[in-house]
């Protein structure tokens, strides 16, 4: 996999993750701790994305 096409899936991953914790904030009763992981995942996949973008 080239450096183009693992950035073009960390942009997909991110974006999945910020939808899924829209949804999560919006239902009540969320799980507060897993909307902080999901949060923590999205933010590795963000710093990935910036050091990726650098490099290219």
């Amino acid at each position: 996999m080239n450096l183009g096409s693992h950035l073009n899936e960390l942009r997909k991953k991110h974006e999945v993750l910020s939808k899924k914790i829209e949804e999560e904030q919006r239902r009540p009763g969320s799980d507060d701790l897993e909307i902080t992981d999901m949060k923590r995942q999205k933010l590795h996949i963000k710093e990935e994305i910036e050091r990726i973008s650098h490099r290219m």
